[in-house]
C-alpha cells in the first residue's frame, strides 16, 4: 500500500460516503463550523428553517467581525439575533471586538486533524494548524450544523516542498505571493496544497496560517500543513497542549504534482492592482508614492506581524504623506502587544489604531482618497474592493508595509539599512476569553427567545426548475468576475439578511442597470441568465452572490469556467452552472439575446450536456453541466433547502 498524504489521512478518517480517489464525490463528517456576521445571519436563518433543536457538530462558533461599524440599526439588530440564536442552539459566540474569525479560531478552537468548514473563503487559515479547513457557502454550514455530511469532489493533492530558510526582510507573505506567481488565481479548482519539506522547521503557526489563508486566492479547496513541534509550541502558548496530535504525510506519499520552493532564494514581493496573482518583485516597482498603508486583516494581523512592524518603527515617525492604520487580528494580539510594549511603539510612530475586525479588508472603513496608492497586508486587491474605485491597492508583507510607512513610497525593506527585528513568540500568551460566550446547557437554551429585528427576513425560496428555460442574457461579463463584482461588500452588507433590499445592488459595480432589467424580465414571466468568461465567482464565499440573483429570477449562469465555492452556491440555490463546451461560443452571445433550453428537466436528468438555442441570432451552442446525481436533484427541486425540507 502506498503511503498517504495528510489530506488523505484526514479525509479517510472522516469519510461518510464515497472513497478517496480522483473525481470521486465524497461526503465528510464535519467536526467544527464557523460563521461570521456577514454570512452567518443567513446561515442561521437557514438552520432554523430545518427545525433542528441543537447543533450536532463537536463545535460551532459564530463570530462578529465584519459589520462592526454600526451606522443605522441593521448591524446591531443582526448581532443581537446572532447572540440569541447562538444561545438557543448551542453555538459559541465571539463578540464584536474579540477579533477576526480566522485569527481567533486558530488561537482558541482549532485542532490538528479535525475538519472545519466555514462560511468565509479564508477558512483554510486553519490549515496552518493541521486542519482540513474549507470555505463554503452558509447553507453548507447550516446543513453541517444539522448533522449532515459535507459533499465535495475528492481533491487532487499538490505537494509544495519548502527548502532553505527565509532571509531577513523576507516573510511568509512573500512565500504565498510566490505560490500565487507559480499557480496564478485560475485553474486550481479541486486541488489541495499540502506543504512539507525541511523549510517548515523555521515557520511558526502564524506564518503557516498566512500561507494557508491566501491559498484561497489560487482557488484551491484548501491548504494544509503538518502538525509538528511548531504546532505543539503554538498550542502550548495558547494553553491548549491537549489539542495537539502529531500529523504528517507518509514518506512514500504520492502527489499529483510536486513544486519545490527554496526559501533562501525568495525576495520581497508585492501583488499589484487588481489581482492577488499580479506579482512583482518589490525592487522592480520601488519608488511609487504611497498614500495609505493598512496593516492587519486575517492574513497578517498576528502578534509577530505587528510586533515586527513595531520594532521597525520604534523611535521613528510615519511619513507625512502616509495615512497608517493598524487592525490587530484579535483581542489577544492587542493585549499582548500592549503588555510587551509594542503597541506603544506603534502609536508613538503615528499609527492609527482600528478595531480588531475585518474593516479595511472588506471596504468597511478606511477607503483611500481618490487615485490613491494603498499598500495593504490583506489578501485581496480586487477592483473597487477598498471602497474607492480609482484606488490602486498593492498587497505586501508587514516588512514592506513598514518600509513604505517610513519612506512614503514603495520600498524594498532591505534598503532600510536597519537591523532586521527577530521576534520570538511568547512561550505563553496572556489569554482572556471574556468576549467568547459559551452556550447554556440544552435545558436552559430551550427557553431562549431568538430576537429578530425588522431587517431580518425569511430565507428566500426558489421554485423547482421549469420544463423549459426561456431566458434573456440579462448581462454579459468578462473574465475573473469576483463575488465582490456580483454583490458588493462594504456598507451594502448591512442588508445581508434583507434579500429584497440587498438584491437591488446585484452587479452594481459592473452595471447599475442590471437590477432594473432583471426585475422587468422577471415581471414578464421569463427567466434571467448571466453570461460570463473564465473563472466566474472568484473571491469571497459570499452566498448572497447566488441568493440575490436567484431572488431576481436568474436560473442559469453560462460561463467559460467557474470557481468552486460559487459554483456550489449556485447549485445550492437552484441555479444551473453551465459551461460553454467550446469557449469560442462565448463571443457569439450578447447581452439582450433570447436564449432557450427546451426540455431542460429531462435533459438535466439524462445528460451532462445540452444545446442552448439563441433565438435572437438564430444560432445554437452546446453547454456542459458537470453535476453529480445529488446536485441534479437539488437543481431540479429548486435548491438544497427545497430538497431537504420536501
Amino acid at each position: 500500500m502506498p503511503g498517504k498524504t495528510i489530506t488523505e489521512k484526514i479525509i479517510t478518517d472522516h469519510l461518510v460516503k464515497g472513497k478517496f480517489g480522483p473525481d470521486e464525490e465524497i461526503a465528510l463528517r464535519i467536526d467544527q463550523t464557523l460563521t461570521q456576521d456577514a454570512t452567518g445571519t443567513m446561515a442561521y436563518l437557514q438552520f432554523e428553517s430545518m427545525g433542528i433543536p441543537r447543533v450536532r457538530t463537536e463545535l460551532s462558533v459564530s463570530y462578529i467581525d465584519h459589520n462592526t461599524v454600526q451606522i443605522g440599526f441593521e448591524n446591531a439588530d443582526d448581532h443581537r439575533y446572532l447572540q440569541t440564536v447562538a444561545q438557543r442552539y448551542g453555538i459559541h459566540l465571539s463578540r464584536a471586538g474579540n477579533g477576526i474569525c480566522h485569527q481567533v479560531h486558530l488561537e482558541r478552537f482549532g485542532r490538528p486533524g479535525k475538519t472545519l468548514i466555514g462560511s468565509d473563503s479564508h477558512t483554510p487559515t486553519g490549515g496552518g494548524l493541521g486542519m482540513l479547513a474549507i470555505g463554503v457557502g452558509g447553507l453548507d454550514v447550516a446543513l453541517a450544523m444539522a448533522g449532515e455530511a459535507f459533499w465535495l469532489t475528492c481533491p487532487r493533492v499538490v505537494g509544495i516542498r519548502l527548502s532553505g530558510k527565509l532571509r531577513p526582510w523576507v516573510s511568509a507573505k512573500d512565500i504565498i505571493l510566490k505560490v500565487l506567481e507559480i499557480f496564478s488565481a485560475k485553474g486550481n479548482v479541486g486541488t489541495v496544497f499540502e506543504y512539507g519539506g525541511e523549510g517548515l522547521a523555521g515557520l511558526a503557526v502564524p506564518e503557516r496560517a498566512t500561507i494557508a489563508n491566501m491559498g484561497a486566492e489560487c482557488g484551491v479547496t484548501t491548504s494544509v500543513f503538518p502538525s509538528d513541534e511548531q504546532t505543539r509550541r503554538f498550542l502550548i502558548a495558547q494553553g491548549r497542549e491537549s489539542a495537539w496530535i502529531p500529523l504528517a504525510a507518509d514518506p512514500d506519499a504520492s502527489y499529483d504534482r510536486i513544486v519545490e520552493i527554496d526559501l533562501s532564494a525568495l525576495e520581497p514581493l508585492a501583488a499589484m492592482p487588481h489581482s492577488p496573482d499580479n506579482v512583482s518583485l518589490v525592487r522592480k516597482i520601488a519608488g511609487i508614492g504611497v498614500n495609505q498603508v493598512c496593516l492587519g486583516s486575517c492574513t497578517n494581523s498576528s502578534y509577530r506581524d505587528l510586533a515586527t512592524v513595531a520594532r521597525i518603527l520604534k523611535g521613528r515617525s510615519v511619513h507625512p504623506d502616509v495615512s497608517f492604520v493598524i487592525a490587530p487580528g484579535s483581542r489577544q494580539v492587542l493585549e499582548n502587544l500592549l503588555r510587551d510594549g509594542y503597541l506603544e511603539d506603534l502609536l508613538a510612530s503615528g499609527a492609527r489604531l482600528m478595531e480588531n475586525a475585518c474593516g479595511f479588508c472588506i471596504g468597511s472603513g478606511q477607503s483611500p482618497r481618490s487615485d490613491a496608492v494603498s499598500l495593504r497586508t490583506s489578501n485581496r486587491n480586487f477592483f473597487g474592493r477598498s471602497g474607492t474605485k480609482d484606488a490602486r491597492v498593492y498587497l505586501v508583507s508587514p516588512e514592506t508595509a513598514a518600509a513604505a510607512v517610513l519612506s512614503g513610497r514603495i520600498t524594498d525593506p532591505r534598503e532600510l539599512s536597519l537591523p532586521y527585528p527577530e521576534i520570538a513568540l511568547p512561550e505563553r500568551f496572556h489569554i482572556d476569553d471574556a468576549l467568547i460566550l459559551a452556550p447554556p446547557d440544552a435545558d436552559t437554551a430551550g427557553t431562549v427567545e431568538v430576537y429578530r429585528g425588522p431587517n431580518i427576513g425569511e430565507p428566500p425560496a426558489n421554485t423547482p426548475l421549469p420544463e423549459d428555460l426561456r431566458m434573456e442574457a440579462t448581462i454579459k461579463v468578462g473574465d475573473a468576475i469576483t463575488t465582490d463584482h456580483i454583490i458588493p461588500a462594504g456598507d451594502r452588507m448591512k442588508y445581508r439578511s434583507n434579500i429584497p433590499k440587498y438584491s437591488e445592488y446585484v452587479f452594481e459595480i459592473v452595471d447599475g442597470e442590471f437590477y432594473r432589467r432583471a426585475r422587468k424580465i422577471q415581471a414578464e414571466g421569463r427567466q434571467n441568465a448571466i453570461v460570463a468568461g473564465v473563472s466566474y465567482g472568484q473571491g469571497s464565499s459570499r452566498e448572497h452572490a447566488a441568493i440575490c440573483p436567484m431572488y431576481l429570477g436568474v436560473r442559469a449562469v453560462i460561463a467559460r469556467s467557474f470557481e468552486r465555492i460559487h459554483a456550489a452556491n449556485l447549485v445550492n440555490f437552484g441555479i444551473l452552472p453551465l459551461v460553454f463546451a467550446d469557449g469560442r461560443d462565448y463571443d457569439g452571445v450578447d447581452q439582450g439575446d433570447s436564449l432557450e433550453i427546451p426540455g431542460i428537466r429531462k435533459s438535466l436528468a439524462e445528460n451532462g450536456s445540452f444545446v442552448v438555442e439563441n433565438r435572437t441570432k438564430g444560432t445554437s451552442f452546446r453547454v456542459t453541466c458537470d453535476l453529480t446525481d445529488r446536485q441534479k436533484r437539488m437543481v431540479l427541486a429548486g435548491g438544497a433547502l427545497n430538497l431537504r425540507n420536501g
